[in-house]
């Protein structure tokens, strides 16, 4: 079976996370964060990984693709699912070359969820984010500046370069969480995608 797969890309805060769940709920979709599989690599005392990805997250950095092509394809094949939505990836070019050549053989990407939201927005989520105590080391306007920048310079082409192929779907995200879901299902529907 041929895994499928959806990438779920936008700014930080733009709400990918709380979307992610509720398309997991929804249609079973197995949810793969890059971020969380890097964080639960950093904070395994056994990674041989785990210094390395500490330094870049810290450092407002990617991690190298290859580190991540290798934790997202050993979650796939953990799972014994065929259907996932990774969120979060790929963010740059080098992202995007590493998962060619490592991964997109191996499944079939069905498009990209893209989130489009103002920066305004997503800043003002991060920083509440951080205040009621996200744990994030990273939900702090020092870190979201680089994030941003990063995000426009190196995320945001890989967003056009598929929009290109006609593989994008966009949702409007500075709405409410209840009307950016009920336009990813309107999505979902249209790609013949069922609930569970």
């Amino acid at each position: 079976m041929v895994p499928k797969v959806i990438f779920v890309l936008g700014g930080p805060g733009a709400g990918k996370g709380t979307q992610c769940q509720n398309i997991v709920k929804k249609y079973g979709f197995i949810h793969l964060s890059a971020g969380d599989l890097l964080r639960e690599e950093r904070r395994n005392p056994n990674s041989e990984y785990g210094e390395l990805i500490e330094n870049y997250i810290r450092e407002g950095l990617i991690v190298p693709v290859d580190i991540t092509c290798s934790l997202l394809e050993r979650a796939m094949s953990l799972s014994g699912k065929d259907s996932f939505i990774i969120d979060g990836f790929p963010r740059n070019q080098d992202n995007f070359d590493g998962w060619k050549r490592r991964m997109a053989h191996k499944v079939n990407l069905l498009f990209v969820l893209f989130f489009d939201c103002p920066l305004e927005i997503c800043t003002e989520r991060c920083l509440r984010r951080g205040a009621e105590g996200s744990g994030r080391a990273d939900d702090n306007i020092e870190s979201l500046q680089k994030r941003f920048n990063i995000y426009l310079q190196e995320t945001k082409p890989i967003i056009d370069y598929y929009n290109t192929l006609n593989l994008v779907e966009r949702i409007d995200a500075s709405n409410g969480p209840n009307e950016v879901f009920e336009e990813i299902q309107n999505i979902f529907k249209a790609h013949n995608l069922q609930s569970q």
